[in-house]
């Protein structure tokens, strides 16, 4: 079985045993797998410096193109398609009128190629597609505890549904709150962006959460910041006594740099 290319799962699992300390014999013995194919994994690992905890948050297409290099996943016809559409991916995705992401995007593509590529390596594809054509100068990376903050605000779109006795269609407000260790979101959607229903929508994020983080960060609108400040921002009453009530502080993000980009 020795060399045979497996799943990146399977690769994922013997990181994760790795990191737990065992040994490349007892990681085959768990799996298992032969003690080689084991050896095989962790060579790349040892002899590039890689760091496993940085390797199990990578997504599996970027994953096995670092263990398997000349994957045909990267030389099939699939790719070559791709590459054809990548400016109209670009274009739709630089337009921010369009409100184009990256879903739907990919249900376009699947549409018309239904035998292309799944949306996770859809999205790797993008990404160092897109990255490599930047002349990328300088990156910012942001480091988060995990349950230390939570982001929120409201979407820009609004959504709407039809009110089934009057047949009216009554627009709401999406209120959106992020995890940034995780990325974990939850949204749900109230009448308006007042700060009754703000402060109502945490409340619901809270209880979804079923926890409440010492942290709450959000953008710079009135419902949470009556006055916008980079050293001293005023704070709504409502946000703040809800803060004391429940043992988070409010530290709004910065006003020249809005929590999430397009």
């Amino acid at each position: 079985m020795a060399g045979i290319v497996k799943k990146m799962s399977l690769i994922k699992q013997v990181l994760q045993l790795k990191q737990q300390g065992e040994s490349n014999r007892a990681i085959a013995r768990k799996l298992p797998i032969n003690k080689e194919t084991v050896n095989g994994y962790m060579q790349p690992v040892n002899a590039n410096g890689w760091q496993i905890d940085s390797l199990l948050k990578i997504e599996a297409p970027e994953l096995e193109r670092m263990f398997h290099v000349g994957s045909p996943a990267y030389t099939d016809n699939r790719m070559e398609e791709f590459l054809r559409l990548l400016p109209y991916f670009r274009e739709q995705l630089s337009n921010r009128k369009l409100h184009v992401t990256r879903q739907l995007l990919w249900e376009e593509y699947r549409q018309t190629h239904p035998d292309g590529y799944g949306k996770s390596q859809f999205y790797e594809h993008l990404k160092q597609n897109l990255v490599a054509q930047k002349d990328i100068t300088t990156v910012l990376s942001q480091s988060y505890i995990a349950g230390e903050k939570l982001m929120v605000d409201f979407a820009g779109d609004k959504l709407s549904y039809i009110d089934l006795e009057t047949g009216e269609v009554v627009k709401v407000e999406v209120f959106i709150g992020c995890m940034p260790y995780s990325d974990y979101i939850y949204v749900t959607c109230v009448p308006s962006q007042r700060t009754e229903d703000f402060i109502f929508a945490i409340r619901m994020c809270l209880e979804h959460l079923g926890g409440v983080p010492p942290i709450i960060t959000p953008d710079n609108l009135k419902a949470a910041v009556v006055k916008a400040d980079r050293h001293e921002p005023k704070i709504n009453d409502a946000l703040h006594d809800m803060g004391n009530h429940y043992g988070f502080v409010v530290l709004p993000c910065d006003p020249t740099s809005p929590i999430t980009s397009s």
